[in-house]
């Protein structure tokens, strides 16, 4: 299995990738979706992590990620319908987010009333990996579809719509995060549908692996800083002295693509970084910490 290699590079149990193939091989994906399953942009690292989440799916279990931002909870749900080889359906929730929207909504076609089928529908029926962003943000209609998709009967009954039958690849990943706006807490009937694997922040040996990933030409004691740089966000934001907007893994990938092409570091990091905050006395705490990291004489030949 070439395309699980950083899995074997992890050291996840071989008992586990041997189920894994079992899996992929006994559950063909149809061809109109194969075009839905997409590599993630980077691997997940985390052995324990990922061997709990795989032992679960691979039991047919639904499964909860939950933590702070920057945890790694998307990159880990992508990683798991591509470890699966399964089509992935991304339903992020949000007020607007009822139950139509999961399951779908009547439309006229040809002169007659027909579904539009929606993601939880298509996901249900091809056997694919559903991925619920944000399912704390889920208002009571949408929650009421959840509890049918995630019952251990793996039939959707919804009044108004078909009885649907879950395809026996079909499996659920939510994500959550604490404390954002708009979030509430879930209740036990739908928590209890799932098993929750609770991310650990980031350390700087994960880091390393990513940023290496991403950057395999740069140098790794420049890395090393911008490592450094990420934990010193992420301490200040555990502490409660910053918010987590600029505690941004993606936007400090951003950040060094945007060196790679000749923006100086200190720039790059103000793109990537510190303008993710807009109160001005956040700025400055941010600004301090980013000048123990990155010296503004640095330039790109200090990374790359």
């Amino acid at each position: 299995m070439r395309d699980l290699e950083f899995l074997e590079e992890q050291k996840v149990s071989p008992a586990l990738l041997r189920e894994v193939e079992r899996f992929r091989e006994a559950y063909e994906v149809p061809e109109d979706v194969k075009n839905r399953i997409v590599k993630p942009p980077i691997p997940f690292y985390g052995r324990e992590i990922l061997e709990m989440a795989i032992a679960a799916l691979l039991q047919g279990e639904n499964v909860l990620l939950s933590g702070s931002k920057a945890t790694g909870k998307n990159i880990l749900a992508e990683n798991l319908a591509f470890i699966f080889r399964r089509p992935s359906y991304n339903i992020s929730f949000n007020v607007n987010t009822d139950s139509s929207s999961l399951i779908g909504t009547d439309t006229f076609v040809e002169n007659e009333v027909r579904l539009r089928k929606g993601p939880v529908y298509q996901c249900a029926a091809k056997g694919g990996f559903g991925i619920f962003d944000e399912i704390n943000m889920a208002k009571n209609d949408a929650v009421s579809v959840l509890h049918a998709t995630l019952d251990y009967r793996r039939i959707i009954d919804v009044p108004g719509y078909d009885k649907i039958e879950l395809h026996p690849a079909a499996r659920f990943i939510g994500t959550m995060n604490y404390g954002y706006a708009g979030t509430k807490e879930l209740n036990e009937a739908l928590v209890s549908r799932f098993l929750v694997i609770d991310m650990p922040p980031l350390t700087e040996e994960t880091l390393m692996l990513i940023l290496k990933k991403n950057f395999p030409k740069a140098k790794e004691e420049g890395l090393r800083h911008f490592a450094g740089l990420f934990l010193d966000l992420q301490l200040k934001a555990q502490n409660s002295e910053i918010s987590t907007k600029p505690m941004d893994l993606r936007g400090m990938i951003g950040a060094l693509k945007t060196i790679q092409i000749g923006i100086s570091p200190r720039k790059a990091v103000t793109m990537g970084i510190t303008n993710k905050s807009f109160d001005m006395f956040e700025k400055e705490i941010i600004g301090d910490i980013v000048m123990t990291r990155i010296p503004e004489e640095w330039t790109g030949d200090e990374v790359f």
